[in-house]
């Protein structure tokens, strides 16, 4: 006899990548499956919501890049924080396109094999008759004395008038019907899903090929639809300049509205619209709700304000007449508005400029030497200017804002204060170096706005699919009912042939409206397998 020692075998060492590729495929292939589940869509869609919401919360530099300015003057140590983490251009942010990117690939990866899985359905008969029909939800057994046959027929044909999808088949013990209706719910779920990435298909495109451009326009001055002539635009990446539409606009007039109580209730603008420079004018009005609209391009009023008119007469007797710049409001409420009047060059030699720093009242009260405004509507405009001569820097190279003076020209003594008064309409003064200066009286002046969205369209389409597909999709139930019907022989003698009939069924969400059908199928062929009685004589 001989003893055999066994040894363990050793795996063999291998080098080759193909064993950490596997591994690598499977790890991408579990990220995969992951990612586009439909609880991954669902949380994703959840954090895009929630991702956009400081986009409320915080000024945004793309749609008040003003309000940003203040927001920094107000809050010098929170503000730089918030910045880092992209608050004040949420919706241009890495980590919202992150979400955005995220939630686009787990939508198509989700909802194309479900589209397919859905179409294979569609063309499918329903499923085959379970075998045990008892252990359904509903279920029923009624002996009748219809040929079996007959009873399939009957069967059939209720199903059939009541909108089933019916499949009919022919087995040893007998007939076996199975039907199903419903199949458009998750029709109605799918097109709310596609309708979904198709609205942020849209919206991406509005972003990426769609532009907006913002002006004030002073009563009598135009603009054309160009980005050298906008205050502020906000352009896609994909937008080409020298393809935007050539519209012009004028405004004619402007009128304001109040309540009692001074709120303000309407803005109107009366504009001429321009196709091109140079074109016939068509005359237009558009309001706040009431934009003008023409291939895709809107224009907007946003707001308004005032641009107070001066004349200026130098110590040389140089004369500069309807000197204007609109001034910003900073109060909603009453309208009072600052603004600088800039004038470059005095033409006298001297090389120095001319600044009217401002504060216009719509309705002015001078309360201990200092003007305040009342009312938004403009009952007693009054102004409140201090004039500067000297270096204005606009030439320094350094952004300057044209709603203020540089401060830092001021400080070195460039630009000197040389006086200062309240005046009223018609009203002059004359400041230490001789200037005088008049006030003429004001314009109106509107914010309006163009805007272009290519996915506009698409965006109201999807929204409106959206819609749909939801109310199938919560208004219509999925019903399946199965029939087996079998003939059976008794025992004994004298006997006829019977017929059994066998339904079940369910339905999601419930099975009453199931359990009623079944119960109407089987008491309408009891009652007609029973023998009729003949009526009396």
């Amino acid at each position: 006899m001989t003893d055999l020692q066994t040894r363990p075998v050793r795996p063999p060492v291998t080098t080759s990548r193909g064993p950490l590729l596997h591994q690598l495929g499977r790890w991408l292939l579990r990220r995969w499956r992951w990612l586009t589940s439909m609880r991954t869509a669902v949380v994703l869609l959840f954090l895009l919501a929630l991702a956009a919401v400081p986009g409320s919360l915080f000024p945004q530099r793309s749609l008040t890049p003003s309000a940003v300015a203040g927001f920094f003057r107000e809050n010098p140590d929170l503000a730089p924080v918030l910045d880092t983490m992209g608050m004040f251009e949420v919706f241009s942010s890495p980590w919202f396109s992150a979400v955005y990117l995220l939630l686009f690939i787990s939508l198509i990866g989700c909802l194309v094999p479900r589209c397919i899985e859905h179409l294979r359905a569609l063309r499918a008969d329903p499923p085959p008759v379970p075998r045990h029909l008892h252990r359904l939800p509903v279920h029923s057994a009624d002996e009748v004395s219809l040929p079996a046959e007959a009873a399939a027929e009957r069967v059939e044909a209720d199903l059939r008038s009541a909108r089933f999808r019916v499949s009919r088949r022919s087995t040893d013990a007998g007939v076996e019907i199975s039907a199903e209706r419903g199949r458009v719910k998750e029709t109605g779920n799918l097109v709310f899903h596609l309708s979904l990435l198709a609205l942020l298909v849209a919206l991406a495109g509005g972003k990426l090929w769609g532009y907006e451009g913002s002006i004030l326009v002073t009563e009598g001055d135009g603009f054309c639809n160009s980005f050298q002539q906008y205050d502020r635009y906000v352009a896609g990446p994909l937008v080409d300049p020298d393809t935007l539409t050539p519209l012009c606009f004028d405004l004619e007039d402007f009128r304001a509205t109040y309540e009692l109580n001074g709120t303000p209730a309407s803005f109107t603008a009366d504009i001429g619209v321009q196709a091109e420079p140079g074109a016939p004018t068509e005359q237009t009005r558009i309001g706040v709700n009431d934009p003008f609209r023409s291939d895709g391009d809107r224009l907007y009023v946003t707001g308004h304000g005032f641009t107070p008119l001066f004349t200026v007469t130098l110590p040389d007797g140089q004369v500069f007449e309807e000197l204007s710049a609109p001034f910003l409001p900073r109060d909603s409420a009453t309208f009072a508005s600052e603004g600088v009047v800039k004038l470059p060059d005095l033409r006298d030699g001297s090389g120095d400029g001319f600044a009217l720093e401002g504060f216009f009242a719509p309705t002015g009260l001078v309360q201990g030497g200092v003007l305040t405004s009342v009312d938004a509507r403009p009952l007693n405009p009054q102004v409140a200017v201090i004039g500067y001569r000297g270096y204005l820097g606009l030439d320094s190279g350094a952004p300057q804002s044209v709603f203020s003076l540089d401060q830092r020209q001021i400080d070195v003594g460039a630009l000197n204060r040389i006086g200062e008064a309240n005046l009223g309409v018609g009203e002059s003064a004359e400041f230490e170096d001789g200037t005088v200066v008049r006030f003429d009286g004001f314009r109106e002046f509107a914010a309006l706005q163009v805007s272009h969205d290519p996915g506009q369209v698409g965006v109201l389409i999807s929204a409106i699919t959206m819609l749909l597909g939801l109310l199938v999709t919560l208004l219509v139930r999925r019903e399946r009912v199965f029939a087996r019907i079998t003939g059976t022989q008794p025992s004994g003698s004298g006997g006829g042939r019977s017929t059994t009939l066998s339904l079940a069924g369910l339905a999601q969400g419930g099975n009453g409206d199931v359990r009623e059908r079944l119960r109407g199928l089987s008491t309408s062929l009891v009652d007609d397998s029973k023998p009729r009685q003949p009526r009396g004589s």
